[in-house]
């Protein structure tokens, strides 16, 4: 959920989501309709799925447990390296570098003062020899939280890391018509491309391309009823 999305946004989402689905074998058999209910409000709903089709993963072949492989873990979908070393970190306390917004700003900030472009390649090897071995997860924390104290009080240094990118205009984008298309199917189990340009008031432009990525992608698909959420596994 924390995946470009900022605490206060997910905090109360988070309570809600465990609350429908407590454990992982919950969320493995719940529908993906159901789960997206749940995750409205936070956005980028791939993540939502990948969330659902992990559970699904964990339950069949590692017997209802979070592997505590390195490998395993980025392998599974929405992952990747990066989450894989955090969930390592914070729900085994194991000793694993690894990078994320706040972490960067805070290492940006005091080694990099006055540097143009600093890459996470340069940054990595910091992070391995400051990391505290004997509690990877409480240092975590606080780099974390002092990063975000730095993003209020400083002249956010993220913006000289070389991953920096300039979040472009919501409004009247493709992913803001996917989450209005999901959301407005949510609402109708099945809808034509007519109903669902009546109920998003979207250009018929716009909602063919956002329509065409969503089945292409296995997030929705199209029958003799019109378009609706999928029952499967979406093509993650």
């Amino acid at each position: 959920m924390l995946q470009q999305t900022g605490v206060q946004r997910v905090r109360e989402k988070y309570r809600q989501f465990l609350r429908a689905f407590p454990s992982l074998r919950a969320l493995a058999g719940a529908e993906y309709r159901d789960v997206l209910a749940v995750w409205k409000g936070l956005g980028y709903n791939r993540r939502a799925f990948s969330l659902k089709r992990t559970a699904e993963i964990i339950v069949a072949e590692h017997g209802g447990r979070v592997p505590r492989d390195m490998d395993t873990l980025a392998a599974l979908p929405g992952i990747g390296k990066a989450t894989a070393c955090a969930v390592l970190a914070y729900a085994f306390n194991e000793p694993v570098a690894f990078i994320e917004t706040n972490i960067r700003r805070v290492y940006i900030h005091f080694f990099f003062p006055g540097t143009g472009t600093v890459a996470d390649s340069d940054i990595l090897p910091l992070v391995e020899k400051t990391l505290d071995r004997r509690n990877p997860r409480e240092w975590y924390d606080a780099l974390m939280d002092y990063g975000t104290m730095l993003r209020s009080s400083e002249s956010h240094p993220n913006r000289r890391g070389a991953r920096y990118r300039r979040q472009p205009p919501f409004e009247g984008s493709v992913r803001q018509a996917r989450g209005l298309i999901l959301g407005a199917l949510l609402q109708a189990a099945c809808s034509s491309e007519s109903r669902l340009a009546a109920q998003t008031e979207m250009k018929p432009g716009l909602l063919a391309r956002a329509l065409a990525q969503l089945v292409s992608e296995g997030f929705v698909v199209r029958g003799r009823g019109g378009y609706r959420i999928t029952a499967g596994s979406p093509g993650l």
